[in-house]
């Protein structure tokens, strides 16, 4: 079970509010992130990100003033986007202003599928919420899944590569309403934004503009093994398993029982096994999506 933590405790390091906050962080991550930003972002073992996302959302800084600030690092060369850090860093910025000009022009979308036909889609059924609270609380027996749910519990953020992954894990492998996901994101994230938290779950669940193509079904263990190779971020949120090597560190189910027991890790006791079988969930989730015969 999670220790009983004040869900505040990590807020101070998420965001801590005011305009001169903002434009500290933007001026340290273009001096000393961007370089390596277009492949380290999406590693949540690393600092890499601009940790921007509060301070855009309750509008302490804006997208014209990154943008300027993006445009001064090429004064001297004249080479604008300076390198391919700051490109991705700006084609993120725009997608989060294309995120508003969706919800303008389709407010409906915040609890309805932009492709309606989504509608007639045959979520699984979870009448006793089990396999939901077991999403939230981090407790689906999958590592990486379950670091990002208390990553976001813990401090109220969480990293985008993991939001990708657990947004898929919830609408792919439980098959459970991207509803459920944006609402629960909703009373979270410190960075709570209605047009990106719309967009970005549309998205995964493949009713959205410029969606996710419903055969894109993040597997959690490989995701883990390549943005993750050490396990240091599972090590961070899932003490449970801290002990495993990288070897099986994202898939414990697979570590020989002596190897389990040297670290301390018995399972369904003190980490779940996994709640659904990747393959058959995978195979689930795609008969659902070609039931809907609009893919």
């Amino acid at each position: 079970m999670l220790p009983n933590l004040n869900w505040a405790n990590g807020f101070a390091k998420t965001w801590s509010p005011g305009e001169e906050g903002a434009q500290k962080r933007l001026k340290e991550f273009l001096a000393k992130k961007t370089a390596d930003y277009d492949s380290a972002r999406d590693r949540p073992d690393e600092d890499a990100t601009s940790g921007l996302s509060a301070h855009l959302h309750f509008g302490e800084i804006g997208p014209r003033q990154i943008w300027a600030a993006a445009h001064a690092l090429s004064q001297d060369s004249g080479v604008f986007p300076l390198n391919n850090g700051v490109q991705r860093f700006l084609t993120e910025i725009g997608w989060r202003e294309f995120a508003y000009h969706l919800l303008y022009h389709f407010p409906n979308t915040p609890n309805q599928p932009l492709r309606e036909k989504f509608n007639e889609f045959p979520w699984a059924a979870d009448r006793t919420g089990e396999k939901l609270r077991a999403w939230q609380r981090g407790l689906t027996g999958y590592p990486i899944v379950d670091a990002g749910m208390r990553q976001l519990w813990h401090t109220g953020w969480m990293h985008n590569r993991v939001r990708m992954v657990v947004a898929s894990f919830l609408v792919k492998h439980l098959r459970l309403s991207w509803t459920h996901g944006a609402a629960w994101f909703w009373d979270t994230l410190v960075d709570a934004d209605l047009a990106s938290n719309t967009l970005g779950w549309q998205w995964s669940a493949g009713c959205g503009a410029d969606a996710a193509p419903y055969f894109r079904i993040f597997a959690p263990v490989t995701q883990g093994e390549k943005f993750d190779p050490k396990g240091e971020y599972v090590r961070r949120w899932v003490p449970e398993l801290a002990k495993l090597p990288p070897k099986f560190i994202h898939k414990p189910w697979e570590a020989p029982i002596e190897m389990l027991a040297q670290a301390g890790v018995t399972l369904g006791e003190n980490y779940p096994r996994p709640i659904v079988d990747h393959a058959k969930a995978r195979a689930e989730a795609l008969a659902a999506f070609k039931s809907l015969r609009v893919l």
